[in-house]
């Protein structure tokens, strides 16, 4: 085991949070999501596997919460009556077919997977199924998920309120956009070497590319397509509060960074990921306006349907040359896609994965043992079919949940924000995910929205929601 800078610095803030006030983990938590390339240890053991800094922060975050709560809260995090135990039951079942499926169907089919090479970098090549370090490294993350979920479930029980959420969040969004702009800036001043600082993950990093003429922003990521992703998802959260009046100069200003951060990504998951949260924004934004005239925000509407339109015909009208040059934009981002290398690398990974998920019965390769374009396939190819509808099962509990019914107007604009947000995640994995696991960002909010929301068919708060909106001053929280 190597350990790196940043797992030393992962650590130390580990430790200081076992003794800092609560709520100091739960920030630091969701601020660690944000280094998506940087390894806090590599495992030569496992062909140079890496382990990123969220990954080493998050026991640190669980310890702590358990300490403050116990296990109780984690515990009522999985109960049946929470969306947590279809993601215990898809968890559990998906360590089962790592450690079985791949031996029960070695060598009757293909699939794409992760080769490393330790010291070296990972490539994806297509190899008879076989158990390998990625069923145990997947395995591990998938854990790790129901840990996050559980462990930001006990927060908001415990001392968490809605206010903290939104601390984190506008913190989070901030950073990203820091880090957006000295991507471009050492771009292009020849000093990429600062950010490398942040890229060390034994991972192929595609960070000095440019598309369209413009460079293409992967900030602390290791390409475009994953930051964007990432900032798809504060770009939901932020417009939403911001359509809500939650911090209405701030969100509203981070919302608008981040949607030309994600323009500027020049990612096609990125436009994809738009074309699904803008109308859902902008319906809810109808409903709300409908409902509560004084919420209502008739500029962003308007602006929506006719401003954008109108701009963009006065453009093309004053400008000729802009409509040859956004054709040919458009064309290299989306229509010649398929035609590229990469979509050309894709979609052998999508027929692949299918294959295998037909190869096994329609059970699955096991968790991690095969790679796809698509998180529906993903899912299919690892979990099968019965993973695949536990995870549809787990979705539809976090998003169709309901809030208290004394539930003040801070809690449901939180968590109409973080819904926006799982929506987004789910979005762009459905287009473009790789792997089984989707990364701790999504499984904080998933266990946020547990905790903060009643799930429909229940009558009142689970046990232990008397303390999810405690005051943000309590001393408890300070446990």
């Amino acid at each position: 085991m190597n350990l790196e800078l940043m797992g030393v610095i992962t650590i130390v803030a580990g430790l200081v949070i076992l003794t800092a006030p609560i709520h100091w983990s739960f920030s630091l938590m969701v601020l660690s999501t944000l280094f998506g390339a940087a390894a806090a240890l590599s495992l030569p053991m496992l062909g140079g596997a890496t382990v990123l800094v969220p990954s080493l922060f998050l026991p640190f975050f669980a310890l702590r919460l358990f300490m403050a709560a116990g296990e109780g809260y984690f515990f009522a995090a999985l109960q049946p009556s929470q969306a947590g135990f279809w993601l215990l039951l898809l968890t559990s079942f998906g360590l089962l077919t790592a450690v079985f499926f791949p031996r029960i169907f070695q060598g009757i089919t293909e699939t794409m997977t992760v080769e490393r090479v330790a010291n070296g970098r990972n490539f994806i090549s297509l190899t008879p199924l076989r158990f390998s370090s990625n069923n145990i490294t997947q395995s591990v993350y998938s854990v790790g998920g129901v840990v996050a979920f559980a462990a930001a479930f006990a927060y908001f029980r415990k001392a968490g309120t809605p206010r903290h959420l939104i601390g984190a969040i506008v913190l989070l969004a901030t950073m990203n956009l820091a880090f957006a702009i000295a991507d471009v800036v050492t771009y292009f001043t020849q000093t990429e070497h600062i950010m490398s600082f942040f890229r060390t993950a034994n991972y192929a990093l595609l960070t000095g590319s440019e598309k369209g003429g413009l460079k293409r922003i992967s900030g602390t990521f290791p390409e475009a397509s994953t930051f964007a992703g990432y900032a798809l998802v504060l770009f939901a959260l932020t417009a939403s509060l911001w359509l809500d009046r939650m911090r209405s100069w701030t969100t509203g200003v981070l919302g608008a960074l981040s949607l030309a951060a994600l323009l500027l990504s020049t990612s096609a998951t990125a436009l994809v990921g738009i074309m699904v949260v803008v109308p859902f924004l902008w319906l809810r934004a109808i409903a709300t306006g409908l409902r509560d005239p004084a919420m209502a925000r008739p500029t962003f509407l308007v602006v929506a349907v006719a401003v954008v339109p109108l701009l963009v015909l006065i453009l093309v009208v004053l400008f000729p040359g802009i409509t040859e040059s956004l054709q040919d934009f458009i064309d290299e981002m989306l229509l010649s896609k398929a035609s590229s290398q990469s979509g050309r690398e894709r979609t052998l990974w999508n027929a692949m994965a299918y294959k295998t998920f037909l190869d096994t019965y329609g059970l699955g390769a096991g968790l991690g043992s095969a790679r796809a374009s698509s998180y529906v396939l993903v899912l299919l190819s690892n979990v099968g079919l019965l993973g695949f509808l536990f995870f549809l099962i787990f979705v539809a509990a976090v998003l169709g949940a309901r809030t208290p019914r004394n539930a003040d107007s801070e809690l449901l604009c939180v968590v109409r924000a973080c819904k926006a947000g799982v929506l987004a995640m789910v979005a762009t994995s459905a287009i473009s995910g790789t792997v089984y696991d989707l990364g701790t960002m999504f499984y904080v909010l998933t266990g946020s929205l547990a905790a903060f929301a009643v799930p429909a068919s229940a009558g009142g708060p689970a046990t232990g929601s008397q303390h999810s909106l405690r005051p943000a001053d309590s001393m408890e929280a300070f446990s």
